[in-house]
């Protein structure tokens, strides 16, 4: 049997930017080679919002795409998730800096930027489009789609190669 990864994406509430990259990124690796090979979820380091759908204007902009957000359910990162998944990939530095502080000593993990694996990107982080209008919740989808193409890329060349 091929080696498996496990992913999990993270932001600051778990309703914008993190569910839209489950959602895109699952949606490319439905369409790879490597679907039966890599866990994915989300999550956030707030708790403000668990239990609640993603935000409305994260699902209408990722339905254009076809991606469905709204079976997803805000959760918060806990200690047990840094043992859970081989790969934590924050969405911006504010999460990444928490992400490193709650990791207990010895985790598995890697913490990095989710926009590390972007191609095209003219930044290395996701803005947070939560404040802003529809035109940022476009903007987050076009960094996540070059990042996860960028991801899958990577995961391809470590399970596959």
């Amino acid at each position: 049997m091929a080696e498996t990864t496990s992913i999990l994406f993270v932001c600051l509430g778990n309703i914008c930017r993190s569910p839209t990259a489950q959602g895109i990124f699952e949606k490319q690796l439905a369409a790879s080679d490597l679907v039966d090979q890599v866990r994915v979820d989300s999550a956030g380091t707030g708790g403000w919002h668990v239990g609640h759908p993603p935000d409305p204007r994260a699902t209408e902009v990722a339905a254009g795409q076809g991606v469905d957000l709204g079976v997803q359910r805000a959760r918060q990162v806990t200690p047990a998730d840094f043992e859970a998944f081989d790969r934590i990939l924050a969405m911006d530095r504010a999460n990444l800096a928490d992400l490193q502080a709650m990791a207990p000593e010895g985790s598995r993990a890697r913490v990095e930027l989710f926009l590390s694996y972007a191609r095209h990107a003219d930044v290395d982080e996701v803005p947070d489009p939560y404040y802003g209008g529809a035109s940022g919740f476009s903007r987050v989808l076009d960094l996540i789609n070059d990042a996860s193409e960028g991801l899958i890329r990577d995961l391809r060349t470590r399970l596959v190669e």
